[in-house]
């Protein structure tokens, strides 16, 4: 939980480039192939991913709308990246303007239960951080390389001269 929005802001900027990294390695010839039922394709995660942007804010009053509920995956992962980044900043001007540090502790009813608005702004960063965990292994899955988050991928060792790790 957050009880600093500045705290939330940084979180949310270093998750946000994170994650444009992965939607960049996106291969657009491969961004609609399904492996199987039970799975998202990789376009539908990272749409899923940037429908979520809006979602949770507006349930807290922090954007008027939904603004991407019910809208179509946009053509091309580039037309993706650029709504999602449109409607990230929009997440973070919001969050600067309306709320104060002393409105992360107050609650809201949100999918039944009380939150603190601490807590929602937490949930927003994990929420991507798990779809993007999930995007990243269906693109090994599919063969793409896939960009260092947290550290090299494996691809990325031999940039600092060592071996991939097994």
């Amino acid at each position: 939980m957050f009880s600093k929005k500045e705290d939330f802001l940084m979180a949310l900027k270093n998750e946000h480039m994170a994650t444009i990294k992965v939607f960049e390695m996106i291969d657009e010839s491969k961004k609609a192939v399904k492996l199987n039922d039970n799975l998202r394709t990789l376009e539908r995660m990272a749409w899923h991913i940037t429908q979520s942007v809006t979602e949770m804010p507006h349930k807290v009053g922090l954007v008027d709308e939904d603004y991407l509920d019910n809208k179509p995956i946009p053509a091309t992962i580039k037309e993706l990246i650029s709504e999602y980044k449109k409607y990230g900043k929009m997440i973070a001007e919001s969050v600067k303007s309306k709320w104060t540090d002393d409105d992360l502790q107050k609650g809201t009813n949100l999918y039944g239960e009380m939150w603190k608005n601490g807590q929602t702004l937490y949930a927003i960063i994990v929420h991507e951080i798990h779809h993007r965990g999930e995007m990243i292994a269906l693109m090994r899955a599919l063969d793409m390389k896939v960009p260092g988050i947290y550290g090299p991928a494996k691809e990325e060792w031999s940039n600092f001269g060592m071996p991939a790790m097994e």
